[in-house]
């Protein structure tokens, strides 16, 4: 096992931060056709089919259903008893974009300044990250990468959870620009030291910096429209950016909580004519018909949350999925950050576990994501033409005992190692030896 290490000058000495997990070599590209046989499938837009065959090549599934014929040169994996699902979609991560949360030379998610519409955050996106083996392990095959910052932080992208580059691993680039929106809630113990005023005055500036950026954009691209060749205005990557969101071809999601926040957000959207998304939206259940009526759709993340007010139940964050689902309201589950990916699953289990159907708790972090972010027709359900991005499981994935045995990624067969494995292993090792030990040397 090969060793890495990060050096980080610290003043006049070198700190050296020892890797001792190999990242997995990334997956080769599918070479031969392969046939699952004798699995319970569960398409998730259809009936689960049971004892069937799912036979993929060149990255398609080629066909589905009972007794699928097998090709001469297929690869025949006799599954019994094993279960196929979808690859969970991970919608709302930094998965690439940190690593050690201590360590600021691993943190590339924020720019500096307020607004940076123009950050693709694929460019930035580390495939050797040792979270990312740690994720697929749930059976997450694909995130949304976002980045962060205090106003406006850039444009995410969809990415694959397995490459050798970024440029491999890009889904869809851009899938959104993010906006985090300005805090509204006056705290009259300001560590700061601001008096409430000061901090209404501090969203009045952040809201008109927003504006005018709008506005900014709108003037730039008309100039730039009737301008042959561009020639008499300079090109400005941030308000080039904005381009897509203006016309709205691009979503703008817009990260808010309280129904003060998701009022003025939306108010904000519909004042500029933008095609608007909210991430998180804890309070998004209290105005139902209105981010309903708006076609806006939720990322909710994450299901584990503190209540977002004194007054709030216990369980307002755990049963914000099923409120949103029985108000007709298109939603997503994501685990959100990064080392958090992996809870995936689990952020989805506690939503069913609180009121949300169990099929539509898979679907939350299967079909929905894919639909909302346009990649449907590719991912998120099982059927004959879709891409071939799927895991087999022991159980129910929402089963916290449950475990990915198998993972593929457009029909490439995924090395499921990773960190916490390899440490598994090693302290299993141990006491293994311990209890050896023991044996052969018995207390008196």
């Amino acid at each position: 096992m090969s060793a890495r290490y990060y050096l980080l000058p610290i003043g006049m000495f070198v700190i050296s931060l020892r890797s001792s997990a190999a990242v997995p070599v990334p997956a080769p590209e599918q070479q031969q056709p392969v046939l699952l046989t004798g699995a319970v499938i569960h398409p998730v837009t259809a009936p689960e089919i049971e004892n069937g065959d799912i036979l993929f090549d060149r990255g398609k599934i080629i066909a589905m259903g009972k007794q699928t014929g097998v090709p001469s040169d297929a690869m025949v994996l006799d599954i019994h008893g094993k279960h196929v699902y979808p690859a969970l979609i991970e919608s709302n991560a930094t998965l690439g974009l940190t690593e050690i949360g201590a360590v600021r030379a691993t943190q590339d998610h924020e720019e500096l300044g307020d607004i940076n519409p123009n950050v693709q955050v694929q460019s930035a996106f580390n495939p050797e990250s040792e979270l990312i083996p740690v994720a697929r392990a749930s059976g997450v095959a694909m995130a949304l990468i976002r980045p962060t910052g205090s106003l406006l932080a850039g444009r995410s992208a969809l990415m694959l959870l397995d490459g050798w580059t970024w440029e491999q691993m890009t889904c869809q680039a851009p899938a959104g620009m993010i906006l985090q929106w300005p805090d509204m809630q006056i705290n009259p113990e300001s560590p700061e030291e601001k008096s409430p005023e000061g901090q209404k005055k501090q969203f009045g500036r952040q809201l008109d910096l927003l504006d005018n950026t709008i506005l900014q954009a709108r003037s730039y691209l008309t100039a730039r429209s009737h301008s042959p060749d561009h020639i008499h205005h300079k090109y400005d990557a941030r308000l080039e950016a904005l381009g897509p969101v203006l016309t709205g071809d691009m979503r703008i999601w817009i990260e808010a909580n309280t129904v003060q926040e998701i009022e003025a957000a939306m108010a904000w959207s519909l004042k500029h004519g933008l095609k608007m998304g909210l991430i998180s939206g804890q309070q998004a259940y209290r105005l139902p018909d209105l981010v309903k009526n708006c076609g806006i759709p939720v990322i909710v993340t994450p299901v584990y949350k503190m209540p977002g007010r004194r007054d709030a139940t216990f369980d307002e964050s755990f049963n914000l999925p099923a409120r949103l689902y029985e108000a007709g309201i298109q939603f997503c589950i994501a685990a959100g950050g990064a080392s958090n990916v992996r809870t995936l699953p689990h952020q989805a289990a506690k939503a069913a576990a609180y009121g949300l159907p169990a099929d539509i708790a898979l679907k939350a972090v299967t079909l929905y994501p894919a639909e909302i972010f346009g990649v449907a027709d590719r991912a998120g359900s099982l059927a004959p033409g879709k891409d071939a991005t799927l895991m087999v499981t022991d159980g129910d994935p929402l089963e916290i005992t449950t475990r990915v045995e198998k993972l593929f990624i457009l029909g490439r067969n995924i090395n499921l190692d990773n960190k916490h494995e390899q440490l598994y292993r090693k302290y299993k090792k141990r006491y293994e030896n311990q209890a050896q030990t023991e044996e052969s040397y018995p207390p008196r």
